[in-house]
């Protein structure tokens, strides 16, 4: 009687022992610990915990323990080529884990991000941005012949561009470039445009490294500067990589490099 109860009392210490593995490969323990990490991960990545998750999840991670061991069993984990990549993936986890961790510990807040998108609203100032046509050739002599016959005919620029201009991708809209802001041009182009009224054509052809422009602005207007929830995701994740940057700067600057 006391050696059956001696046995029940080590089936019950035994039990939770047991239950803390999920599996044994060749006498390699998977922890019940390992398990639930990696359950954690996947959910934290936006992986449903459904039953058929954990069984997927548990016969990789067997199927990684037999793997495992047959690769030491060969002896590939100490070649130095196996060896250089397995410590350029652990400084990778922690590289990745130590910028977790000071984002966690040093979080960009809303209140950040809205100071932000005030502070780039107010330094993006009277911006404006214009509706332009252009008829472009290859040679000035051409260009000064067609804006002298547009002078003549300021009606005739659509069909003037679809017949002579080269720019594929505006010749058949008659010319037209749509609305941009200046900065969106090359150079000599986007001056011109910023220096010529609307309603109106430059006085002179425009040359670029495409050739020569006959340029017209149609009309301008202010730019609106994108609303916040627009833009709210973009700064944010911008904002972050800038405290990423100066973090890993300062931990440099602090470094002893010789």
């Amino acid at each position: 009687m006391k050696r059956l109860t001696l046995l029940a009392a080590a089936a019950l210490i035994a039990a939770p022992i047991y239950a803390q593995n999920i599996a044994t490969v060749n006498g390699q323990a998977i922890t019940q610990a390992d398990f639930d990490q990696f359950i954690g991960l996947l959910s934290s990545q936006g992986a449903p915990d459904t039953p058929q998750l954990r069984e997927q999840v548990k016969d990789e991670m067997i199927n990684r323990a037999v793997m495992v061991q047959a690769a030491e069993k060969a002896g590939v984990n100490n070649k130095p080529a196996v060896q250089t990549e397995l410590e350029l993936a652990r400084q990778g986890i922690l590289v990745r884990a130590l910028m977790a961790d000071y984002l966690e510990q040093n979080p960009v807040t809303e209140a950040d991000v809205k100071a932000e998108y005030e502070k780039l609203k107010a330094e993006e100032g009277d911006v404006l941005e214009y509706n332009v046509r252009h008829i472009l050739v290859e040679d000035e002599a051409t260009a000064n012949n067609i804006l002298q016959e547009l002078k003549a005919n300021p009606g005739a620029f659509d069909e003037l561009a679809k017949a002579q201009s080269k720019d594929p991708g505006s010749a058949g809209r008659g010319g037209s470039l749509g609305w941009a802001t200046a900065d969106n041009y090359v150079g000599p182009f986007g001056q011109a445009v910023m220096d010529t009224p609307a309603g109106q054509m430059t006085a002179a052809p425009v040359q670029t490294q495409f050739g020569w422009h006959i340029v017209e602005v149609l009309d301008s207007r202010p730019l609106d500067f994108p609303p916040f929830e627009e833009v709210r995701t973009q700064l944010e994740e911008m904002m972050r990589q800038q405290v990423l940057m100066d973090y890993q700067e300062s931990l440099r600057s602090a470094a002893k490099i010789d």
